[in-house]
């Protein structure tokens, strides 16, 4: 069958997008590169079942198969968005419409072609969570009027159009995901962390660095993705990592595993940022027989060995 991945060039979609030709599916793909680099799809370009498209996902999108070139179109996972805070803060309206008119566009299209649809929704969702860790009841924490606003409410209000939605969709709300083709200027903990202990520059850790988060590896993240999706299940599904460590931890465990000289140095705490970050991925577990397999460590080294290339080579 012929699947469309929207957010095809960042670091879930680049992964899903391998997965998925590695499992012998067409894969067309969709992204505007607001966020999503043009070098993660080069592997592909060529490669007999890839397509790709530009366009975002904000405007209509009408899905062609001319001369019948395509197997049908089954399945959509709608993973357009910004991620990270430096990026969806930049246009907080951009983020904000690419939840609600992006995430309306691709119910129409699945809603035309009878398609199966995930929402790639976020932990986010749980904002500064009072429980830990979080399972999918529970309805967060979230600052309406914050910088990071745009972003959960965004997810939330995704969330709830799919809820109502006729079309046949399934909600995977992601926690923190890391890995190869990772933007190195996203700004958040793992890539900073990675490119200041490789230039042996110091690491800068918001606030005391006691706030914890779940780290799972791109690989075990989109294992789950694909799990969810041809399961008959809806969700919201929690996809991540149990194993919670602190970010000084995290920052510690890197100045080592990269050889690094670095320093921690401490700078001031980020407006709303979560005090911790846990999931609860029992329903992933007993109902769609997922679980993480790449430890945090054995990640990491993957990706600094990335991001030392990537560095090298610009």
């Amino acid at each position: 069958m012929t699947i469309l991945v929207t957010g095809a060039a960042g670091l879930l979609g680049t992964e899903l997008c391998r997965q998925l030709l590695a499992q012998g599916e067409t894969v067309y793909a969709v992204d505007n590169f607001y966020t999503g680099s043009k070098s993660n799809i080069e592997q592909f370009k060529g490669r007999n079942g890839f397509y790709f498209v530009e366009h975002d996902i904000r405007d209509p999108y009408q899905w062609n198969n001319p001369m019948g070139m395509f197997d049908p179109l089954k399945q959509v996972y709608n993973l357009a968005c910004p991620a990270s805070p430096v990026h969806y803060q930049t246009d907080p309206w951009n983020t904000l419409m690419t939840n609600i008119d992006g995430v309306r566009n691709m119910l129409e299209l699945c809603k035309q072609h009878n398609l199966r649809m995930l929402q790639a929704s976020t932990s986010e969702v749980y904002g500064d969570p009072l429980e830990n860790p979080q399972n999918e009841k529970y309805w967060g924490n979230v600052n309406p009027l914050g910088p990071r606003a745009c972003y959960d409410e965004g997810k939330r209000v995704a969330e709830t159009m799919c809820t109502i939605s006729s079309v046949d969709t399934c909600i995977a709300r992601i926690f923190n995901t890391f890995g190869p083709h990772m933007a190195l200027n996203d700004g958040r903990a793992v890539s900073n962390f990675i490119i200041q202990a490789i230039q042996n520059q110091p690491i800068t850790v918001h606030g005391d660095g006691k706030q914890t988060r779940s780290f799972c590896y791109v690989t075990d993240t989109v294992k789950g993705l694909i799990a969810l999706m041809n399961s008959d299940n809806k969700g919201p599904i929690n996809i991540g990592n149990i194993k919670e460590v602190t970010l000084l931890q995290l920052a510690k465990e890197i100045i080592e595993l990269a050889d690094s000289d670095s320093e921690i140095i401490h700078t001031d705490s980020a407006v709303d940022d979560p005090h911790q970050r846990c999931p609860d991925i029992y329903h992933a577990i007993t109902k769609l027989g997922w679980a993480p397999d790449v430890d945090r460590r054995t990640g990491l080294k993957y990706t600094i060995d990335y991001v030392r290339k990537q560095l090298c080579d610009g």
